[in-house]
């Protein structure tokens, strides 16, 4: 039989705007006052988005279901349904505070858990091989075992007295009203072989089942047209090892982040697990991707180009083997352009939008995403579906330009518009300006943390300061590819004709289209962020830039 667990403890909401305005100065939010909207929600999917999903449900409706097809609860380790989750992941400012809201407490339960709670300012960041100014921004980082915190937000959700998980248990489709103007609920079927099919009624469906979901086929059973796919082809790997730590090596919480570039295209993320010991993710695109066997392990790590990670790992103990991870693209599927939609149903997470995860966006995203299902809800029953999926957009379009125009620097992602070159740039002179003074790096890690909008960094000030800073900065160019046997990492270029282009498609397979360049708005309206993770903000703060101050929560 598949896992029915109800528990019964609760946690409610917390103070965080009043926390924000105090550390930001940024206005007043309006209250959100939940009230009884329906008897029961169903979230398809228990990884971060349906636990958030379901979090935020728990105040509106008697009841939640969550239903996913493995086991999650008490999980700490990998599973089947989130093989990624070994790898590098970081719960930044943004995220933070949302999750604040959600689950008082965060902070001081997420140190308990060995989890290492950094500012985003003071890790060891490296852009083309150089080391920033570091500096306190106030832009806390949650890092380290992404199962560890994901199982203790699901055990808090979990703990409340009207959630209920369905484990074990495969969601096979929609159920809808006959005019399938409105989805009434889900089908099921637990895993356990000769088990019945089985209808889950609900007044909410939320899909949260990640980059695999079924919706687009969902709908089209239902007679709706399949969302547009815009697609960014980035062929990414992750390698992940850990390793147990000698004593001296590091003091406190340490993260070494090289970040990759053009010059420098191998990346990594070396910081500390909740155990205390080291985790290497090491990434590459376009092919070049880390190899799983320790001696090609350690000689991608050799050619990285900040040395004390090879140093801190090349006589150390492993705990077990390396794991590899691969992500083609991101992908954003536009539901909000969609002219029909049914009520009763909502989608959100990595469902909607998932991104090149070296930017650490994906957690994050998903809690913004989870503050406009609190709106909508808050809405109700005035709001339609659509609304809510316009404001998931709204709040999509900064994450998704920040990672997408910095893909597009790499040689043989994508065509490249004039504009797009220029944002790219400045950028690279932005962040050698990084290299010389703190305010620079405040002000990068602010939007790249997604509290300030990318706009921010072309203010004529900053503007202004980047330049004057970045005039002694050296030409540069792409690594010569290496010899035959592994040495620098090589250059990643493509024949024209060749390249892999980003293309909005219809998922069904018919003809694709080249996609706008996301920088076809003036460049002074854009900025990106290369791979520092997310940033702060929480319900009710969280549309725009949050004004004032330094300090933010990452």
């Amino acid at each position: 039989m598949g896992d029915h667990v109800a528990a019964s403890s609760t946690a409610r909401s917390g103070g965080v705007t009043d926390r924000l305005r105090a550390v930001f100065g940024g206005r007043p939010a309006a209250p959100v006052t939940p009230r009884i909207l329906g008897d029961r929600a169903v979230v398809a999917g228990g990884s971060i988005a349906g636990t958030l999903a379901a979090r935020v449900l728990s105040d509106w409706y008697r009841e939640v279901v969550v239903v996913d097809r493995d086991e999650v609860l008490g999980v700490t380790g990998m599973r089947k349904g989130a093989s990624h989750a070994v790898h590098a992941h970081g719960l930044h400012a943004r995220g933070y505070l949302i999750l604040s809201d959600l689950f008082p407490g965060l902070l001081d339960d997420a140190k308990e858990l060995g989890l290492p709670v950094r500012d985003f300012g003071l890790m060891r960041w490296y852009f083309n091989a150089r080391p920033i100014a570091r500096t306190e921004t106030g832009l806390l980082s949650v890092a380290g075992n992404r199962p560890v915190l994901e199982n203790y937000l699901r055990s808090r959700v979990a703990g409340l007295p009207n959630v209920t998980y369905r484990q074990h248990t495969d969601v096979l489709g929609l159920v809808a009203t006959g005019d399938r103007g409105r989805v009434t609920g889900i089908r099921i079927q637990e895993r356990t072989p000769g088990s019945p099919e089985e209808r889950l009624d609900a007044d909410l469906v939320v899909d949260a089942t990640g980059r695999g979901s079924r919706l687009p086929v969902w709908l089209t059973e239902l007679g709706y047209e399949r969302p547009v796919e815009e697609r960014m082809t980035i062929g990414l790997a992750y390698t992940t090892r850990t390793y147990r730590r000698r004593p001296g090596t590091f003091d406190g919480p340490v993260a070494i982040n090289p970040v990759a570039s053009p010059e420098h295209p191998r990346g990594a993320f070396f910081g500390q697990t909740a155990t205390g010991d080291f985790r290497l993710s090491l990434t590459g695109i376009l092919g070049d991707h880390p190899p799983t066997d320790p001696a090609g392990f350690e000689e991608y790590v050799r050619t990285l180009p900040v040395a004390d990670i090879h140093q801190a790992v090349r006589d150390a103990d492993p705990t077990g083997d390396a794991v590899s991870f691969t992500f083609p693209a991101s992908v954003w599927r536009h539901y909000e352009r969609l002219s029909r939609f049914p009520a009763g149903l909502a989608v959100l997470g990595d469902a909607v939008c998932s991104f090149n995860p070296v930017y650490g966006q994906g957690m994050t995203a998903a809690a913004m995403q989870v503050t406009a299902l609190r709106r909508f809800l808050d809405r109700q029953p005035a709001a339609d579906g659509r609304s809510y999926l316009r404001d998931v957009a709204r709040l999509m379009r900064h994450p998704w330009q920040l990672s997408t125009r910095t893909d597009l620097d790499f040689p043989g992602v994508g065509p490249r518009s004039l504009p797009i070159r220029l944002h790219n740039a400045y950028l690279v002179r932005l962040q050698y300006a990084m290299t010389k003074d703190p305010e620079v790096t405040r002000a990068y890690m602010r939007v790249a943390g997604l509290v300030d909008p990318p706009r921010t960094l072309w203010r004529l000030p900053l503007l202004v300061r980047v330049l004057r800073l970045a005039r002694d900065m050296p030409a540069t160019s792409p690594v010569p590819s290496p010899a035959p046997g592994l040495s620098p990492a090589p250059v990643l270029s493509a024949a024209p004709d060749s390249s892999p282009k980003p293309v909005l498609s219809p998922p069904s397979g018919g003809p694709s289209m080249p996609v706008p360049s996301p920088a076809a708005a003036p460049v002074p309206s854009t900025g990106a962020a290369s791979t520092p993770p997310s940033a702060p903000s929480a319900a009710g703060v969280e549309d725009g830039p949050v004004d004032a101050g330094q300090r933010s929560g990452s």
